[in-house]
């Protein structure tokens, strides 16, 4: 059987988190207000989707300026040569992610991985701001911008064994109906709080390795 690896971006393929980076950075007001929405968020009560726009509520900049900080930030040195070896197996690669197109095209291109798969959020940047578009958001989900469960089941009703790749909260949809999850950070200890049997996420490396034990 073939697999699909669904992989977070922020914190996971980028062991940096660059759109919480980009929030530091660029936040100019609001911040009480993104705290208390970070803080019901890990409790349950509001999905990834709105503690999103809140943050972006908060945020003064522009399209160069931000794709000109995320170059500052790289990916995995392990996960293109994951990404070739599991595609040269005939196994699929695909980025998933609620943070923004603009810097995971950019981050993609400049690691020779054009080609890959990916969705995650639009960045509507226009009047010193920028504005979230949700423009893969699953109807069936009312927490996520970009619900990663939809990609499990696209490759799971496909005939793929599907492992998905996660560190943060935003993972919690896709890490439940996946067939293998291997996790980290935040993402870890929800699996354990959840009885999901995840094994730990310790880079592309690490994952190639326990992949073929």
């Amino acid at each position: 059987m073939r697999t699909a690896y669904l992989c977070d971006f922020d914190g996971t393929i980028a062991p940096t988190d660059i759109g919480a980076a980009l929030f530091e950075r660029f936040a100019v007001r609001g911040r009480r207000d993104v705290a208390e929405a970070l803080r019901r968020w890990k409790q349950g009560e509001i999905g990834s989707r709105e503690v999103t726009e809140i943050e972006c509520r908060c945020i003064a900049t522009n399209a160069e300026e931000a794709l000109a900080f995320s170059r500052g930030y790289r990916l995995d040195a392990d996960f293109a040569p994951f990404t070739r070896a599991a595609r040269a197996r005939g196994d699929v690669v695909m980025v998933v992610s609620e943070g923004y197109d603009f810097y995971i095209a950019d981050q993609l291109e400049r690691a020779g991985l054009a080609d890959v798969r990916w969705r995650a959020n639009h960045a509507r940047f226009e009047d010193g701001g920028l504005t979230p578009e949700f423009p893969w958001a699953d109807p069936s989900c009312e927490w996520c911008g970009n619900c990663k469960a939809q990609y499990v089941r696209e490759y799971r009703g496909r005939g793929f064994r599907v492992v998905f790749v996660g560190d943060g909260l935003s993972d919690r949809c896709g890490a439940k109906v996946a067939d293998a999850v291997f996790a980290r950070a935040s993402l870890w200890d929800w699996c354990l709080q959840q009885g999901i049997g995840a094994r730990p996420f310790d880079g592309f490396a690490a994952l190639a390795e326990a992949e073929a034990a």
